[in-house]
């Protein structure tokens, strides 16, 4: 319940959203650490693959795994025999994986495009621009005072992390409505008869990941060519410099 502002509580449409932000970078903090494992398992099959194959990798994983997610919390959740309480609280959990596999995957399209996201402040933009699609991308360069396509790059890695403060505080407050309304519509409709559930659960994570999809190739645009030079290696000289 809301309440006046004078006694110093905190109204209730601000503890709600906070939880959905710190439900945001719980997310990322645990994903983080995974992302070149990620790309890893995404080259597993052809080791000499592009950055560009890579990325349709990481796109097709992505997809199938967060409509899988859903299809079968969908499915549980309006079984028989399983209470309301019960289905709500599977569909909270996953919720949360929803949140972890896009970070992930987020994330990981930003390593394979060179983009640094060794700092909180750019992890968090990188993941809520690409959840909020158009309207975050908007916002991004508005606040950053930056224009030009392909925000990923031109803004996350060269703007001051006190700008991307500023930025992130909007886009917050963004993701909190967007996010929220949107994530209560899809676990309501999980809960309904059996069979049900699972087309409205698979078929919603399917259309969130295909946004996302579209989101991250606008941010980053078209992948590079080829994969960087690990750290302290120089390219091998030519014949026509050898003494």
């Amino acid at each position: 319940m809301a309440t006046d502002a004078h006694d110093g509580s905190v109204p209730a449409a601000d503890i709600r959203g906070q939880r959905v932000l710190d439900l945001l970078d719980k997310a990322i903090d645990l994903q983080s650490p995974l992302v070149r494992k990620n790309i890893t398992r995404a080259r597993q099959r052809n080791p000499e693959a592009t950055p560009a194959e890579v990325i349709r990798n990481l796109e097709r994983m992505y997809i199938s795994a967060l409509t899988g997610t859903g299809a079968a919390v969908g499915g549980t959740a309006a079984a028989p025999g399983v209470g309301t309480g019960v289905a709500l609280a599977l569909s909270a959990g996953e919720a949360l994986s929803s949140l972890e596999l896009t970070a992930l995957f987020a994330l990981s399209i930003a390593e394979v495009h060179g983009v640094a996201i060794d700092e909180i402040e750019r992890r968090r933009t990188i993941v809520m621009g690409i959840m909020l699609g158009g309207s975050g991308s908007t916002t991004i360069t508005k606040v950053a005072e930056r224009t030009g396509q392909h925000w990923g790059r031109q803004v996350v890695a060269k703007v001051p992390v006190e700008t991307l403060r500023q930025v992130n505080k909007i886009l917050g407050k963004n993701f909190v409505t967007k996010y929220g309304t949107k994530q209560g519509i899809i676990v309501l409709g999980r809960v309904a008869p059996f069979g049900i559930g699972a087309v409205i659960g698979g078929g919603a994570n399917a259309a969130m990941a295909a946004l996302a999809v579209r989101a991250g190739r606008r941010a980053f645009g078209p992948p590079p060519t080829s994969w960087p030079l690990p750290a302290g290696s120089t390219p091998p000289a030519s014949e026509n410099t050898l003494g």
